[in-house]
């Protein structure tokens, strides 16, 4: 069984809890630009920075940060969106960091999870998420197909996030707005940016789609890896948590694009 499927097999049996109680968060309402238009109108590559305690693949990464504090370092250093884990077993997270990142900054906030039914996403805007998470590898295509439909018609932007060819070509179905290749594989967890260079060339002949590279980026040379197939944005967490110094950090990795991905 698969790191994914024991996640998954775990989100199900939480989902008689969520859907017998409404979802209630002190969220302060706030209106956020769309993820998908900070991509596509900017000249540089975008970061979206992860609040990310721990993972099953590296364990623990940052246990004791404090999210309101790593949001502000975020923030301040100019990230176009704040991604919060809110799996808790795997990853030590909780739909209150959400809350509290959302109630403290004005960016887009995506909510990180395993999203398998509608609840979840109810769950998501509830607290005060602006986007949500789709991995196909986690889901039929009706499914995929009727969660994306939903969070749209919640306001959400989604993420619908891919990890080899054929699951681009079942996301490409739907023909989502923002795309992202993750770059690492989901039976050994080892991480390889060849994957996102390998799917651009599908992704990028879409050019309504806002494509971003995830996992694995660590340094200027692989934002430049990946900007020089076409993404727009990076997913970055573990090295930003465990960086010394996270708003240096984020900022070297806003790079300019090449003139052939800036829109038009």
């Amino acid at each position: 069984m698969t790191i994914l499927q024991t996640i998954l097999d775990h989100k199900e049996t939480l989902l008689p809890t969520l859907m017998a109680n409404e979802p209630m968060f002190n969220v302060i309402q706030k209106s956020r630009p769309s993820l998908y238009d900070v991509l596509r109108k900017s000249d540089t590559l975008q970061i979206i920075s992860e609040m990310k305690r721990a993972s099953p693949s590296k364990g623990l990464i940052a246990e004791g940060a404090n999210p309101v504090e790593q949001a502000r370092k975020y923030a301040d250093a100019g990230a176009a969106c704040i991604s919060v884990l809110t799996e808790e077993k795997f990853f030590k997270g909780s739909f209150q960091d959400l809350v509290d990142i959302g109630n403290y900054v004005e960016i887009p906030i995506l909510n990180k999870d395993f999203i398998i039914h509608e609840v979840q996403i109810d769950y998501a805007k509830a607290a005060g998420a602006s986007v949500i998470l789709l991995i196909v590898a986690a889901l039929s295509d009706k499914k995929l197909k009727t969660f994306y439909d939903y969070a749209n018609n919640l306001g959400l932007d989604v993420l619908v996030e891919v990890h080899n060819e054929e699951e681009l070509d079942r996301a490409l179905a739907i023909h989502p707005k923002i795309i992202g290749v993750n770059n690492r594989d989901l039976k050994t967890f080892n991480v390889d940016l060849a994957q996102t260079e390998k799917l651009a060339q599908k992704i990028t002949a879409y050019e309504d789609i806002a494509f971003i590279s995830e996992s694995g980026i660590w340094n200027v040379e692989d934002a430049k890896r990946v900007v020089n197939v076409g993404a727009r944005g990076v997913l970055v967490g573990e090295s930003l948590m465990r960086s010394g110094d996270v708003e240096k950090a984020l900022k070297s990795l806003q790079i300019p694009l090449p003139v052939n991905v800036k829109d038009v």
